[in-house]
């Protein structure tokens, strides 16, 4: 069993190399309103893996020769060309979005179109960041009803949960006691202040906490940051980040790239007020930016890492930070929480540019 699922990995990681040159991929024709097309468009391109490659687009009155917004996706012509588009771009999928000048009688004529075996017509409604155990597609009355559960932590995943963070921090805690040790002894040695950096954080529900991480920037780096980010111009963002931070030690700037200094949370999982892995927690300053979306983060205890650290930590927009946390937030498993540190030891070990 285990060297065929270390086969079916091969296979899977070969596969995955292979879509991202977009070989293996089923070649998709989008069809809808420029909005819905773009939409689905930058996720299917933000996940090349998935195996679907878009040669092209139609769209209601949609000119030949012209692009859609923001990408470099072709249109074909208007919702009436379909036919013709599919044949242009060689295309084996038709991924049907949401317009109003689609009606179901036009959406089951472009089904009849299709060669049966080798083309497909997908729907692909303008939801967005849902897993797979929440989607139910239910046929009533002849409408393929797609049910969207809606997000909640029973009491059985919150126990799972909690044990999970008790039981990795604890352990976690004893393999790393000796780098915690090193640590302390390079931080004091080299530079004036307190080891540990306490700082109060917004965690679950907006209630205020201390985070403690060892100490990475000189004494008194708070006093400068509000004067960086306005020479920055990022004093508005709820993602403060400080690019080439003068602040930061030459220790500092070591522990911050391999993540060492946030290590101290282990205790902060302990004691309840994080968890192993969540959104991570921001100051008040930052909070008071989040819009009503960004809000939800506060539903889930803080972490220590997260989905958005494995999936490029600064490289990363605001907006792509809150699509990924507002992700882990709503679609919560142990699998997944698993994956993600498995994934934040590979980060770590290999951190890149991503990491400052």
């Amino acid at each position: 069993v285990v060297v065929l699922m270390f086969e079916r990995w091969l296979w899977r990681q070969w596969l995955i190399a292979q879509r991202e040159h977009g070989r293996w991929s089923a070649r998709v024709l989008l069809v809808g309103s420029v909005d819905s097309v773009a939409q689905i468009a930058r996720e299917l391109e933000r996940s090349a893996s998935a195996g679907y490659l878009v040669v092209g687009a139609c769209v209601p009155h949609g000119k030949i020769a012209d692009h859609i917004p923001g990408t470099d996706i072709p249109i074909m012509g208007s919702v009436d060309a379909v036919e013709r588009a599919v044949d242009a771009t060689l295309a084996d999928t038709v991924a049907v979005t949401s317009t109003d000048d689609l009606p179901p009688d036009k959406v089951k004529q472009i089904s009849w179109s299709l060669e049966a075996g080798r083309q497909h017509l997908v729907l692909a409604p303008s939801i967005v960041d849902i897993a797979g155990p929440r989607l139910h597609t239910r046929p009533v009355a002849g409408l393929p009803l797609i049910h969207v559960e809606t997000p909640r932590f029973s009491m059985g995943q919150r126990f799972v949960k909690r044990t999970f963070d008790l039981v990795g921090a604890s352990i976690l805690v004893a393999l790393l006691s000796p780098v915690l040790l090193a640590v302390t002894v390079a931080v004091s040695a080299t530079s004036i202040g307190p080891v540990l950096y306490k700082q109060e954080r917004i965690g679950l529900r907006g209630n205020p906490f201390y985070m403690r991480k060892f100490r990475s920037m000189r004494v008194g780096a708070d006093r400068e940051l509000k004067a960086l980010l306005e020479e920055q111009g990022t004093s508005e963002k709820p993602l403060f980040k400080i690019k080439n931070d003068p602040r930061i030690t030459p220790v500092g700037r070591f522990i911050r790239k391999y993540s060492l200094d946030e290590l101290p949370q282990l205790f902060n999982v302990l004691g309840g007020t994080m968890s192993l892995i969540g959104p991570r927690p921001q100051i008040a300053a930052e909070v008071a930016l989040y819009s009503d979306a960004a809000r939800r983060r506060l539903l889930a205890r803080p972490g220590l890492t997260g989905l958005w650290q494995v999936s490029g930590r600064s490289s990363l927009d605001w907006e792509d930070a809150v699509r990924l946390d507002l992700y882990y937030v709503e679609n919560w498993s142990l699998v997944g929480d698993i994956a993600i540190l498995f994934k934040t030891l590979r980060a770590v070990l290999s951190p890149g540019e991503t990491a400052h």
